[in-house]
C-alpha cells in the first residue's frame, strides 16, 4: 500500500508545529493511542530533520510521518531524506513538485482557487492541499470537487469537530488539523496527553459515523 492509499485510510492528519525533539515522540504516542495514525511536523520547527528521524525511528510504518509548511525543494531534499513519508506545502512550489516525484515521494501542494488546484495536479501533486479552507467553509470544496472530482483534496484550516464531517461528505479525502487538536504549549503532564489521545479518539470517532453510514 503506497502512501496516498494510507492517508485515505488514515484521513485525519494532526499538524504538529513548535514541538521540539524530547516531546514530539511522546506527542505522537498520545495521537497514535486515539487512532490518529499520520501527523505533519511543520518544517519551521528548529532542528526539524532530527525531529522527523526520531519520528520515523519510533513509530516505522505504524504512523505515517510527513512534514508540512515546505516552501523549497531544499528543505523539502532535507526532510525526505531524514525519513519524511509526504510533504506538505501551503503553496503550489513547481521546483518542490518536481524535487519530490524524482525521490518518489507524495507531494500535497497547497492551493485555494480552482486554477492554483488544477496547477498542482498537472504538476505531479497526487493529492492538493485546499488552504485555508476555512475562507470559504464546506460548500466551497463541494464546488471545486463539481468540475474537478478526479483530484484528491486535503482540507486544511479551522477544522473542529462540529465541521469536520461536512468537510468529508462535500468532498474532502483528508483533513489536516493544527491547534485545534494538538496545542503543543498546553502539553506539560501526563494528564494533557491523555486529554492529547481522548481528543484525538474523539475526532476519529467522528469520522467513524461517516463509516458507518
Amino acid at each position: 500500500m503506497n502512501v496516498l492509499e494510507k492517508l485515505k485510510e488514515n484521513p485525519i492528519v494532526a499538524v504538529i508545529r513548535k514541538a521540539d525533539e524530547s516531546n514530539i515522540v511522546p506527542i505522537i504516542e498520545a495521537l497514535s493511542r486515539g487512532g490518529v495514525k499520520a501527523v505533519e511536523i511543520t518544517a519551521e520547527t528548529p532542528r526539524v530533520t532530527n525531529l522527523v528521524e526520531k519520528a520515523v525511528a519510533a513509530f516505522d510504518d505504524d504512523v505515517l510521518i510527513g512534514v508540512g509548511t515546505v516552501l523549497d525543494p531544499e528543505t523539502a531534499r532535507a526532510t525526505i531524506i531524514a525519513g519524511a513519508k509526504f510533504i506538505v506545502s501551503p503553496t503550489v512550489n513547481v521546483d518542490t513538485l518536481r524535487l519530490t516525484n524524482r525521490y518518489g515521494v507524495l507531494n500535497i501542494s497547497g492551493a485555494l482557487t480552482p486554477t492554483e488546484i488544477l496547477t498542482a495536479y498537472e504538476n505531479g501533486a497526487q493529492m492538493v492541499k485546499v488552504f485555508p479552507a476555512n475562507v470559504f467553509g464546506p460548500d466551497y470544496i463541494k464546488s471545486v470537487h463539481g468540475p474537478l472530482p478526479h483530484i484528491p483534496l486535503m482540507v486544511t484550516g479551522g477544522i473542529t469537530l462540529e465541521n469536520m464531517n461536512d468537510y468529508f461528505t462535500k468532498g474532502g479525502m483528508a483533513v489536516g488539523i493544527g491547534s485545534n487538536l494538538v496545542n503543543v504549549s498546553k502539553l506539560q503532564t501526563e494528564e494533557d496527553y491523555q486529554q492529547l489521545t481522548n481528543t484525538a479518539r474523539q475526532y476519529i470517532d467522528e469520522f467513524n459515523k461517516i463509516k458507518q453510514g
